[in-house]
């Protein structure tokens, strides 16, 4: 246990640490709102880290000094070396949602594999904190696309339905291109979202449609999808249906993983 809390602490560090750089940097190369959205990630990973510490208060596990972890979780994704001018507050966040979904996928990993019952509930109360920072830095991913992207005007709204079996569709001709034993688990993603696709049609949810070119391809649909279960997750008054957009969002976490990982054709 002290192990588990030991390495939830040095996570929390080594992103604060990665962000602050970011926004030195900018500060230096003159972009005050690029380095006031890295500002705003370090408070929000201070806060991640004060829960983590507040909860090894409650324990009497009594946590190593961090080291980092091995390999770094945090990645930058080149934003510390690509020019300030290529960069925008969109990317930034862009940058932090990975970065807390990789944290989410982890933990949730750390769950399912735990030899005892206090390891896999820390873990999974890890993974569930993650799964907050996600919905909170997408929400902040959402405010700056529409503060660059001028508004479309009156958008028809499409069955969710709809939307989940087109990503079953993308995912079941991934899965054949995709390398052995990835097939499989792409695959597996393919009839989630074929469940999912039903529980929508039966509580008939429907949501702005996106962008043609978002239906088109994997990726984007599924980002899409993430992003309307988070959102729904924090407005359902109903709380089955909270459950539902919490289990949803976290299916489709893993799903953007496992899809990420595939090779490029």
């Amino acid at each position: 246990m002290d192990e588990v809390l030991a390495l939830a602490r040095s996570m929390e560090l080594e992103a604060i640490s990665g962000y602050l750089a970011l926004a030195r940097r900018m500060r230096d190369e003159n972009q005050p709102d690029l380095a006031a959205v890295f500002e705003a990630l370090v408070s929000e990973e201070q806060g991640h880290l004060d829960n983590v510490e507040k909860w090894i208060g409650t324990t009497h596990a009594a946590p190593a000094a961090p080291a980092p972890p091995s390999p770094p979780m945090f990645d930058d994704e080149g934003a510390a070396l690509v020019a300030p001018e290529l960069l925008n507050s969109y990317r930034a966040f862009s940058m932090a949602v990975r970065n807390e979904e990789r944290a989410f996928v982890f933990w949730t990993y750390v769950a399912a594999h735990a030899q005892t019952d206090e390891i896999r509930e820390a873990a999974e109360r890890m993974a569930r904190e993650e799964l907050g920072h996600v919905a909170t830095v997408r929400r902040e991913r959402r405010r700056a696309f529409h503060a660059i992207r001028d508004r479309r005007g009156h958008v028809p709204a499409l069955d969710v339905a709809a939307l989940e079996q087109k990503l079953a569709d993308h995912l079941t001709n991934a899965a054949g291109r995709a390398p052995d034993g990835a097939g499989d688990r792409i695959r597996d993603h393919a009839r989630k979202a074929q469940q999912r696709a039903a529980a929508a049609q039966a509580r008939d949810l429907t949501n702005p449609s996106p962008e043609p070119d978002v239906l088109a391809r994997l990726v984007p649909l599924c980002e899409y999808l993430l992003d309307y279960y988070l959102d729904l997750a924090e407005h359902a008054r109903d709380e089955s249906l909270r459950h539902v957009a919490q289990t949803s969002a976290g299916d489709l976490v893993a799903c953007l993983h496992a899809v990420r990982a595939l090779p490029r054709h």
